[in-house]
């Protein structure tokens, strides 16, 4: 399975707005460039038609050049994975990459290695879902990660005391680098497979589930997500902007759950609800 590469020339005022437009035409993966924006999607997913189209959407607001390649499997990212500094968030966590020393000062380290797969905690949507299960407590609880991508979430809730953790994502290679990321990080209690969210047992409950994904999904899925929750237990979501947070909200309180807690980071959002 191959992966094509949109690099996009734009202002940075865009970058955002493109990266949230591209998340819904399937585009998973996104680094930030000098010149805009490169992002990935599965050769078999890509419709140039539809890129066209959102960039026509933007065409009187301000310029917007691209073309596209395609990547052979392999570490498409390497030269981003080099040059990527450790993040921590809430001064508890530290995200390295397996080059980086360990820093002593911090509860939880964390090490990724993310080859294909999104989700470094650079971005905010990843950060502040890290920082959302640091107000939650994942003693001897059973979570769920939905589209783990590297399986950072999953790999925080292990070390917070997490007894069974199950991700999943669509993507091969997020499967395996998660796999491996549990490994280096000493998770034995997290299990990953490659489905999606009908593919999880319809008799699991979970007390937490953890979902950073895009706003579609998420619209299409919380009823979903409500009924794998035992009572009183946390759905975290993010991947959505700030001014889709009210159709985020609602859905959650058409299913029964109750709002918790809200944090946003350059207009991107993560809510907290409780069943």
């Amino acid at each position: 399975m191959n992966y094509l590469e949109l690099q996009l020339r734009l202002s940075p005022d865009y970058t955002d707005i493109l990266i949230a437009e591209l998340a819904e035409l399937g585009f998973d993966s996104f680094v930030e460039t000098d010149e805009g924006l490169n992002a990935y999607i599965v050769e078999s997913d890509f419709s140039e038609q539809a890129v066209q189209g959102v960039i026509a959407k933007y065409a009187d607001q301000t310029a917007i050049v691209y073309e596209v390649s395609s990547l052979e499997k392999r570490n498409w990212n390497a030269e981003w994975e080099r040059d990527y500094e450790p993040i921590e968030v809430a001064n508890q966590v530290r995200v390295r990459a397996s080059f980086h020393e360990k820093d002593a000062r911090f509860r939880y380290d964390i090490v990724i290695n993310p080859k294909m797969s999104f989700g470094t905690g650079h971005h905010e949507t990843t950060a502040m879902m890290l920082e959302q299960q640091l107000g939650l407590d994942f003693a001897g609880k059973t979570v769920l990660d939905v589209g783990s991508g590297t399986g950072i979430l999953a790999i925080l809730a292990a070390k917070m005391g997490a007894k069974a953790v199950l991700a999943f994502d669509i993507e091969e290679w997020a499967v395996e680098n998660a796999r491996e990321n549990a490994e280096m990080n000493d998770c034995p209690q997290i299990t990953v497979f490659q489905g999606t969210i009908e593919d999880v047992n319809s008799d699991n409950e979970y007390d937490i589930i953890v979902a950073n994904i895009n706003r579609n999904v998420l619209l299409a899925e919380i009823p979903t997500y409500t009924n794998f929750l035992v009572n009183n237990g946390y759905l975290a979501v993010s991947g959505f902007y700030e001014n889709d947070a009210m159709d985020i909200q609602q859905k959650a309180t058409e299913t029964g759950l109750s709002f918790v807690k809200l944090m946003t980071n350059r207009d991107w959002t993560s809510i907290v609800f409780q069943k």
